[in-house]
């Protein structure tokens, strides 16, 4: 999924950022790694479309998301898009904002290009959802590129999501 504008996400990014942080305090803001996100490879967007989240998946993320929290580790640095040819190149960026970050996504058997993918993924999803209450953000998603069984997954973890915004154990 792209932003078409991503002013307008901007904007609306209140929510989605909490959302971000929750899962991905170890990565860039979501509106800055989606910006980067539009210098990848037509294979990388393909890969980021295709990714389907699943209960594994989301249970390491929900895992290392609280050790992260635990640990102190805050979100990191946006990417400099201009350092962004790949998915591999914005994971890098990622994890070179803390040292404590490899290996903490290596605990819970993520590569480092997989845990981008499981987060973006997880915001893309957020996104579209939110984009459903918000006609100005709705314009700027990408129908072409969502991932509608990601959505599905997303609605039905909304909970779970919520509770660990709220720094639920």
């Amino acid at each position: 999924m792209t932003i078409s504008n991503p002013r307008k996400f901007r904007a609306s990014s209140t929510w989605l950022f909490a959302v971000w942080l929750a899962f991905a305090a170890l990565l860039p803001h979501a509106a800055a790694a989606q910006s980067a996100a539009q210098g990848l490879s037509d294979a990388d967007k393909k890969q980021i479309k295709d990714y389907n989240l699943n209960e594994d998946v989301f249970g390491r993320l929900l895992a290392a998301t609280k050790e992260a929290r635990t640990q102190g580790i805050h979100s990191q640095a946006n990417p400099d898009p201009s350092k962004v040819h790949s998915l591999d190149d914005l994971a890098a960026q990622a994890l070179a904002g803390d040292p404590r970050i490899a290996p903490l996504i290596k605990k819970y058997d993520f590569t480092p290009r997989e845990f981008m993918l499981a987060n973006i993924a997880l915001v893309n999803a957020a996104i579209v959802v939110q984009s459903r209450n918000d006609p100005e953000m709705a314009k700027s998603v990408d129908q072409s590129k969502v991932n509608m069984a990601n959505v599905a997954f997303y609605e039905s973890h909304q909970a779970q999501i919520a509770a660990l915004m709220r720094g639920d154990k």
